[in-house]
C-alpha cells in the first residue's frame, strides 16, 4: 500500500512538473511572440509613413495605428507598451514603419523619437503666400500661424525683419527640418541658416559697396529676376542696376512690375502695367523698392557683391529668347536692341 502511494507521489509530481514546463513553455513563446515576432500589417509594402501630431497621448497614437492599419494585434502592443513605459513618453513626429517590425522594434522607435526628415526648397518660390503654402504641406505648423507671423512686425522684429523685407531670411536652398516644426522653430533655424550664409567677408563685401545686408538682397531679386541661371551674366545685371542707382536712374525693370502687379504668368509687361500703383514698381519709384521680389539664390546675392563694373545702363533681352540679354551704354543703341525683341515677341504671338 505504502509503494502504491509512493508511486502514485511521484506521477503527481512528473504530471505537475510537466504540467508547469508547458505552462512555461507556451508562457515564453507568448512573451517572444509579443516582444519580437513582427506585429505589422505589410500588405507588400515595405514600410509605411505615420504622423503623431503635437499633444498626442498613446490613445492617439493607437487610433493613428489602427487609422492606417498598421497593427496586426493591438492587445500585444498595448500590454508591451505599458510594460516598456511608452505609454506616458508618446513623442510627436514623423515616423516611418518597417513591414516586419516586432512590437518591440515599433514601442522603439516610438519612445525615442526617431523621425524621418523632410526637405523644403524655395527655389522657383515669387511670394511669402507661396511659401506659406509649401510649408505648412511638409511641416506640422498650420498655414495661419505661418502667415500671421509673416506679418506681424512685433515678431519679426527680433530677427531686423518687417513683412516687406522678411524674403530676405530664405536663401534658396534645401533644407531639412523636422516634420513637427513649429513656427518659432521654423524662424529660429532660418535665422541660423542666414546667419550662416551671410560671412564676415560677404558683409565686408556690402559694407565697400556701400549695401546693407538687405538692399543686397532686395537688388539681387531684382537680378535674379532678370536672369535665373547665367550667374557671370547676373554680376554685369548687377554692375549695370548699381550704375543707374548711382546715376539716380529708375530701375525700371519688369520683374519689380510683373511682381507688384502679382501676376507671374506675364511674359510681356505692357506700357499700361508699368503704371501700375505700388511702391514695388520701380518704373514710377525710384531706388530700390521696400523689399525682395523673390526668394533669392545665393548665386544672386554673390553677384551683386561681385558686381561687374561696366558703363552699361540699358539692357534688354535678346530676340531669340535664349534669356540672355543685351546690354548699352547709349539709348540709341538700347532701342535697336529693343526693336528686335518686340519684333520677335510679335512673331510669336507674345502679347
Amino acid at each position: 500500500m505504502a509503494k502504491k502511494q509512493k508511486s502514485f507521489f511521484k506521477k503527481t509530481i512528473i504530471v505537475l512538473l510537466l504540467t508547469l514546463l508547458i505552462i512555461g513553455g507556451l508562457g515564453g513563446y507568448y512573451a517572444y511572440k509579443t516582444i519580437y515576432q513582427p506585429n505589422i500589417n505589410s500588405i507588400d509594402k515595405k514600410s509605411q509613413i505615420i504622423y503623431i501630431p503635437t499633444g498626442s497621448d498613446f490613445d492617439d497614437v493607437l487610433d493613428i495605428l489602427n487609422d492606417n492599419n498598421i497593427l496586426k494585434n493591438q492587445s500585444t502592443f498595448e500590454f508591451l507598451a505599458e510594460k516598456k513605459k511608452y505609454k506616458d513618453a508618446v513623442k510627436p513626429g514623423k515616423y516611418r514603419i518597417l513591414a516586419k517590425m516586432s512590437n518591440n522594434a515599433l514601442i522603439n522607435l516610438l519612445k525615442s523619437g526617431i523621425q524621418e526628415q523632410v526637405e523644403i526648397n524655395f527655389n522657383g518660390i515669387k511670394s511669402t503666400n507661396q511659401l506659406i503654402s509649401r510649408l505648412c504641406r511638409r511641416i506640422e505648423a498650420d498655414s495661419i500661424s505661418l502667415y500671421e507671423a509673416m506679418n506681424d512686425s512685433g515678431y519679426l522684429s527680433k530677427y531686423g525683419l518687417n513683412p516687406d523685407n522678411v524674403q530676405t531670411l530664405f536663401i534658396t536652398g534645401t533644407y531639412k527640418f523636422y516634420w513637427n516644426t513649429s513656427v518659432d522653430e521654423f524662424f529660429d533655424r532660418m535665422s541660423k541658416e542666414y546667419k550662416s550664409f551671410w560671412t564676415t567677408a560677404r558683409k565686408k563685401k556690402a559694407k565697400e559697396i556701400g549695401f546693407s545686408q538687405t538692399e543686397v538682397a532686395v537688388l539681387a531679386s531684382i537680378v535674379q529676376g532678370e536672369q535665373c541661371c547665367d550667374n557671370a551674366e547676373k554680376k554685369i545685371i548687377a554692375g549695370l542696376y548699381i550704375n543707374r542707382l548711382k546715376q539716380d536712374m529708375m530701375l525700371q525693370s519688369d520683374p519689380t512690375v510683373i511682381f507688384a502687379i502679382g501676376d507671374f504668368s506675364i511674359q510681356r509687361v505692357s506700357f499700361e502695367q508699368t503704371r501700375f500703383e505700388s511702391p514695388y514698381n520701380t518704373y514710377i519709384n525710384k531706388g530700390l523698392p521696400p523689399g525682395p521680389i523673390s526668394f533669392i539664390q545665393g548665386t544672386s546675392i554673390d553677384a551683386v557683391l561681385n558686381y561687374e563694373k561696366s558703363n552699361y545702363i540699358f539692357m534688354c533681352a535678346k530676340e531669340d529668347l535664349s534669356g540672355k540679354h543685351y546690354f548699352a551704354k547709349s539709348y540709341d543703341q538700347h532701342c535697336v536692341f529693343a526693336q528686335k525683341y518686340r519684333d520677335a515677341l510679335n512673331n510669336r504671338g507674345i502679347h
